[in-house]
């Protein structure tokens, strides 16, 4: 449900960009910060007409939305979507990099088409988004906010490319952090499972069986935790592990 209006002054003003938003979890965080009373910039890739659906969702929020295209593999089209936010909105204040892939890979069966496609996607994207965005955070004293994996701690051995480039978005946080530092704040979440509309049941299962609380994650775990990190001026260098004591 939506924010009341009393509570729909925290990002008043405020623009955001999330990438991959518009499907899945993406979706999730870009409705939640148009809640909040931020404008969006929903990015996707081969969904636009999920995109459309979430813009429609934004605006009925009175919230400005646009949807924009890229190809996060390439710099090329991040470099366009950054520059196309600019001229739309004239400013950024929140970049979520949510888009990721999760692609089944164990050690026999890593080609270097699977380990390029994870370490694009899930890794060499964030940085380059970050990148390009920069400029316009450092005017607004903004925020960056990465989706790791609680494989970039576990290690999965069945998702090998996976876990290498989640592993990674926590160095690059930190890296950033101290790259960005004073102006731009710098924050990744781990999440353990997320249970999402279609879903294997198995997934789910296998991970309330080790997790101390015995459940799986909600999308609104993840959105207070985002709602969290962006109002936690104090705050930049860290990953927050939300996986209900998963990785204990």
């Amino acid at each position: 449900m939506p924010a009341s209006d009393s509570n729909n002054r925290d990002l008043n003003g405020k623009v955001a960009l999330v990438t991959g938003a518009a499907k899945r979890l993406g979706r999730a965080i870009a409705l939640h910060l148009a809640e909040e009373g931020a404008d969006l910039i929903v990015h996707y890739h081969r969904s636009p007409a999920d995109a459309r659906e979430v813009v429609t969702q934004i605006t009925s929020l009175g919230r400005r939305a646009i949807c924009l295209p890229a190809d996060l593999a390439k710099k090329s089209d991040i470099d366009k979507l950054f520059a196309d936010t600019k001229k739309e909105f004239g400013r950024l204040d929140i970049l979520v990099n949510n888009a990721s892939n999760f692609l089944h890979a164990d050690f026999p069966s890593t080609t270097e088409e699977i380990w390029d496609a994870a370490l694009d996607v899930n890794l060499k994207a964030p940085f380059f988004c970050s990148q390009a965005a920069a400029p316009l955070l450092k005017r607004s004293d903004g925020v960056i906010i990465n989706l790791s994996d609680v494989a970039g701690f576990l290690g999965w051995t069945g998702y090998i490319p996976h876990s290498v480039s989640k592993a990674g978005v926590s160095m690059l946080t930190r890296v950033l952090a101290k790259t960005l530092a004073p102006e731009i704040r710098v924050n990744a979440i781990a999440p353990g499972t997320i249970s999402m509309s279609g879903d294997p049941p198995d997934l789910a299962a296998d991970f309330i069986k080790r997790a101390p609380l015995q459940r799986t994650g909600t999308t609104e775990d993840v959105t207070s935790a985002i709602s969290f990190l962006i109002n936690s001026p104090f705050i930049t260098g860290e990953v927050l592990v939300l996986d209900g004591g998963r990785t204990l």
